[in-house]
């Protein structure tokens, strides 16, 4: 069995312009998956813009396997239908909650890290990487692949295992 590391907190934020996938709009939910893990959003009925603001929680053993996200259309009567994915990855924030507390302390409130889009990471904007209140955050926007528009805004935390970070 691999050693957690620890938690990472993903606040599902919002959708922005999601597609349509049906007549009256879309009922979206998001599906967040990382190795055997598997959690999920509320379902937001006739809503393009949905407002999620749910907290779900990936258990960490390895920093390095990538996140991936979908969104769906939910139907009653038939399969569900995909509305775009994206893929992203941990790995960034777990450099810095691996940082020395002391480096961590200097730098809170201000961006420890930057992280770029690439054509591997679906960011649709330069995220940063925080150390506010005791805590590593990150706040970041999807841009969903395999749809023709949309985006998922997230909100990342890490949280250690057995107590406070420092």
């Amino acid at each position: 069995m691999e050693k957690l590391m620890g938690l990472l907190k993903v606040k599902v934020v919002r959708g922005v312009n999601l597609a349509k996938r049906d007549a009256r709009g879309s009922d979206p939910y998001v599906v967040i998956r990382m190795g055997n893990q598997k959690v999920k959003t509320s379902v937001k009925k006739k809503d393009v813009n949905p407002e999620w603001n749910e907290e779900l929680t990936l258990s960490v053993s390895d920093p390095t396997v990538p996140i991936k996200l979908a969104v769906y259309d939910k139907d009653t009567f038939s399969k569900d239908d995909r509305m775009g994915d994206a893929d992203f990855n941990m790995w960034d924030i777990a450099e810095v909650v691996m940082m020395e507390p002391h480096h961590l302390l200097a730098l809170a409130g201000e961006a420890i890290k930057t992280v770029k889009p690439t054509r591997t990471i679906c960011l649709a904007e330069e995220s940063h990487i925080k150390f506010t209140n005791g805590k590593v955050c990150q706040d970041v926007v999807l841009r969903l692949r395999n749809v023709e528009r949309g985006e998922i805004e997230l909100q990342l935390q890490w949280l250690n295992i057995g107590g406070a970070m420092i």
